[in-house]
């Protein structure tokens, strides 16, 4: 069996993986554009993009803003003919201007998850970007199908499938986490499939579903295919590369981790999270760490309520300050031991799951 491309209607990426986005600021355009140079689709993190910029801390919404188109050109530019998206959660503030700004760059695709993206169609209409919504479940991938079709006369062009064992947010719940052995990711797979039957039929489209959370390796990235989802999205072996613009001192503390360091974590988000232990993390636990400065990021964050500002914590950590920030990460980052270029990984990844297709 030949590893297959990822059709997303017109869209086609040669390799089945998506690079999954993760912010603040781990994947960039280099790294988005690296692996959609080889085939794959790369997708940079729409999460507070402008923490580099001058007036992020007293203009927050238009810092973004400028930083995502900014960076969308230049994805664009470092691989002309590859596939580029971006992702946004669905909490932010500014949710609909940064979706609208990523349009107008013309982004190929918009990957949307923490909640469901009920507007996104809207924001889309009349431009060529695709859009996908991440869900947990068939029962998630069900209700927002329904509801784009009732509102907006449309499907989802791909849905991401995102299992327990993912970095960053998580769609389940501490209880679900907790016994993480009864989720079989195989089973919401084919039960998402069968759920968005209905629609493909209706909108005589393909739409592909793509399996997110724990994929490590090539044996990985078979087996789901083989259990037929279309393509899979990694995040955690992408930050381990060169071109991913993270600190080195936030590559390496995925390659020092120990399996025990992968730990849940609670969020300001309001969604349990997966992070690596450190100083940071175990304040956490003990109280609050007060909020001296309010992005106005997520929608329904109040200072005075929150454990912690997210978007201080996440751009110490990016900027190299490991031990107090937050260092999402997927359940298998212990695994990594060594940075790697993209070109080095893909090509792993392909020769890998190819030939477990044909031995699974």
């Amino acid at each position: 069996m030949k590893l297959p491309s990822l059709n997303i209607g017109e869209l086609i990426a040669k390799v089945p993986i998506i690079q999954g986005g993760m912010g603040v600021g781990v994947s960039g355009a280099r790294l988005a554009a690296a692996v959609a140079n080889e085939g794959g689709i790369g997708v940079i993190s729409g999460v507070q993009i402008g923490y580099k910029e001058d007036d992020f801390r007293v203009d927050n919404k238009s810092a973004n803003i400028r930083a995502l188109k900014r960076e969308i050109k230049r994805a664009k530019d470092l691989s002309p003919n590859g596939i580029i998206g971006v992702n946004f959660l669905v909490a932010m503030e500014n949710y609909k201007e940064m979706v609208k700004a990523a349009v107008e760059e013309k982004v190929n695709l918009i990957i949307s998850g923490a909640g469901l993206p009920k507007s996104l169609p809207d924001l889309i209409k009349g431009s060529k970007t695709k859009i996908a919504p991440i869900v947990s479940s068939a029962k998630a991938a069900t209700l927002i199908s329904k509801l784009w079709d009732r509102k907006y006369n449309y499907a989802p062009d791909m849905v991401i499938v995102e299992g327990p064992k993912a970095g960053g947010h998580l769609g389940f719940s501490i209880s679900e986490l907790g016994a993480i052995q009864n989720i079989d990711l195989v089973k919401i797979i084919n039960e998402v499939k069968e759920s968005l039957k209905p629609f493909k039929e209706k909108y005589q489209k393909d739409i592909p579903v793509v399996v997110a959370g724990g994929i490590f390796d090539g044996e990985d990235i078979a087996k789901y295919i083989k259990a037929g989802a279309d393509g899979v999205q990694m995040g955690t072996r992408f930050v381990a590369t060169d071109e991913c613009e993270a600190h080195i001192n936030f590559k390496e503390a995925y390659i020092n981790a120990e399996k025990g360091d992968i730990e849940l974590i609670k969020s300001p988000v309001g969604m349990p999270g997966r992070a690596i232990n450190n100083d940071f993390v175990k304040k956490t636990k003990i109280g609050s760490i007060p909020v001296k400065k309010c992005y106005n990021c997520i929608s329904g964050c109040s200072p005075k309520d929150i454990p912690y500002c997210i978007t201080d914590a996440l751009v110490r950590a990016v900027n190299g300050d490991v031990e107090n920030g937050l260092i999402f990460s997927g359940s298998n980052a212990y695994k990594l031991d060594k940075i790697v270029s993209v070109h080095q990984l893909m090509k792993e990844l392909v020769e890998e799951s190819s030939a477990k297709l044909n031995t699974i």
